[in-house]
């Protein structure tokens, strides 16, 4: 199987250079990843080094707390679409999904969907499962389906773990099936990427994506990351 397309070529740590930024995008021409994801710093040089390369230009917002103010979100993800990307990877307010104030949370994925269909972008929305409930993880669906998201994210790759084949599993029965996965975070082997793809994952945000395609085909086993976490997004 051809990981590429599924990989969202990632570096997100706090140190990142525009150097490494530059290799991060040769490297996902070269495989034709599905897109890269820089900081929101970094976009224009990712978006000048990859124009009719067919790679996407993704960042994220909100990243990685998810309690910035609704505006301050919308105002970030505006700024980013004018220098470039198209695609956003935004942390919903976890503390206030917990706390039940689910109005809140849908609004304010739902101004950034509205922007994004505006400017022809994808919105993906973290909810940083690590962090939640089964329950919370449904409701979680449940509102970015409401609120118009077009993708439902596992993790930042900044919290206790990343993505697991569990976590997969339960949200693609929570969502309808135009709504899309994305997992992340600790995904260091092909068998991992493999078996989060075979638990209905469409989009894999790694970034150790040239090692994923390097490696060995194996079979496909459960898989669960541990506290491994490197900003895979």
């Amino acid at each position: 199987m051809n990981l590429a397309p599924y990989i969202d070529h990632t570096l997100l740590k706090p140190d990142a250079t525009p150097e490494q930024i530059a290799r991060l995008c040769a490297e996902a021409a070269a495989h034709h990843f599905a897109s890269v994801c820089v900081p929101p710093c970094y976009v224009r040089q990712a978006a000048e080094a990859l124009q009719e390369s067919g790679v996407a230009v993704c960042t994220v917002i909100g990243f990685p707390l998810g309690y910035s103010l609704a505006k301050v979100k919308f105002f970030e993800g505006h700024l980013a679409l004018n220098d470039g990307a198209t695609e956003l990877d935004m942390v919903l307010n976890i503390g206030a999904l917990k706390a039940g104030r689910h109005a809140e949370v849908e609004d304010e994925i739902g101004q950034l969907a509205e922007l994004c269909r505006m400017r022809g972008a994808l919105l993906k929305v973290i909810i940083e499962t690590a962090l939640l409930t089964e329950d919370e993880m449904v409701t979680a669906c449940r509102l970015c389906v409401e609120a118009g998201a077009n993708f439902v994210k596992t993790s930042t790759g900044f919290a206790s773990r990343g993505a697991s084949v569990a976590d997969i599993e339960l949200m693609r029965a929570s969502l309808p099936t135009h709504i899309r996965l994305k997992a992340s975070g600790g995904i260091r082997t092909r068998e991992a990427a493999l078996a989060l793809v075979a638990a209905g994952a469409d989009r894999l945000g790694a970034s150790d994506g040239v090692a994923l395609l390097a490696q060995p085909a194996t079979v496909p086993a459960a898989y669960d990351s541990n506290n491994d976490s490197h900003a895979t997004s």
